[in-house]
C-alpha cells in the first residue's frame, strides 16, 4: 500500500479510537498539546514547530499507541516526498470576453468620473473645514493604561542521537525523567519556563518554539538549561 499525505494521520486516529482513547487522554499521557495531536491526525504537519518537532511528536505518539516509531516516521518522510506537484489550470475563454475591451474602457471612464467627483468633494470639505475653529485638544490620562500581554506556551522538543536520560521541570511541576533511545523524541510544554537536563551534553538535538538549538553541551558532561519568557536569553 502506498503511503500518502492523507493516510498517516487518519491511521493514527483509527488506532487511538480502536484503543478507546480520547485526544484529551492522549495529550495528558504524552504531554503533547491537544492541538498538536489534532494536527498529526489531520496530516496538518505545518501547524507544528518544524520538522524536528514533528518527528519527535510522531515517535512519542507512536510509542504511546504501541506502534513502531521508526515505521511511523518513515511513513511521514515518504508523505513529504510523495506529494504530487500542483498543476495550474487555465480557465477557458468565455464568449463575452470578445467585448471585454470596450467594457473595460467604459469602466475606466466611470472610475475617472468618480475620482473627479471625490476630488471636488474633498476640496469643498477642506474649504469648509478651514472656516471652522479647531476642536479643543483631547485630555490625555496622566498614567498610561497597563498593557495586557499574553505569552504563548514554551515548547521544548528533544530528539536523541544516542541513548540519554532527560530530566524536565515545567513551571512548578515535579521533575519528570525519561530515557530516550537513538532516534526517539519527545516534546514538553510550559506556561512560564521549561528546565531541561541531559545526562550527557551533545547527546540530543534541542528545538525551542521551532528554533533549532542544535546539540548543546559537551560529551561526557551533563548539560542543563532553563528556557523562559522572563529573560532575553535562556537561563544557564
Amino acid at each position: 500500500m502506498q503511503r500518502g499525505l492523507t493516510e498517516l494521520g487518519p491511521s493514527l486516529r483509527k488506532v487511538r479510537s480502536a484503543r478507546g482513547l480520547t485526544l484529551d487522554e492522549a495529550a495528558r499521557d504524552t504531554r503533547i498539546r491537544r492541538e498538536f495531536l489534532e494536527a498529526l491526525e489531520g496530516d496538518e504537519f505545518d501547524r507544528l514547530l518544524g520538522d524536528v518537532h514533528v518527528r519527535g511528536c510522531l515517535r512519542t505518539y507512536a510509542s504511546y499507541l504501541r506502534l513502531s516509531p521508526d515505521k511511523v516516521v518513515a511513513a511521514y518522510a515518504d508523505s513529504r516526498t510523495d506529494t504530487p506537484p500542483r498543476t495550474q489550470m487555465t480557465a477557458p475563454l468565455q464568449p463575452e470576453s470578445v467585448m471585454g475591451g470596450s467594457r473595460r474602457r467604459d469602466n475606466h471612464r466611470l472610475i475617472g468620473m468618480a475620482a473627479a467627483t471625490l476630488l471636488v468633494l474633498a476640496g469643498a470639505f477642506g474649504i469648509l473645514s478651514a472656516r471652522q475653529p479647531a476642536p479643543p485638544p483631547a485630555e490625555l490620562p496622566s498614567e498610561a493604561p497597563a498593557m495586557v500581554t499574553t505569552a504563548r506556551p514554551i515548547t521544548v522538543a528533544v530528539l536523541a542521537r544516542q541513548p540519554v536520560e532527560v530530566r524536565i521541570v515545567a513551571d512548578d511541576a515535579p521533575v519528570q525523567i525519561f530515557h530516550l533511545e537513538v532516534g526517539e523524541g519527545r516534546s514538553f510544554d510550559g506556561d512560564r519556563s521549561v528546565t531541561i537536563r541531559l545526562s550527557e551534553g551533545g547527546a540530543a538535538q534541542i528545538t525551542v518554539n521551532g528554533s533549532d538549538e542544535g546539540f548543546p553541551g559537551r560529551a561526557g558532561r551533563p548539560w542543563r538549561r532553563t528556557y523562559s519568557y522572563a529573560t532575553a536569553s535562556p537561563t544557564p
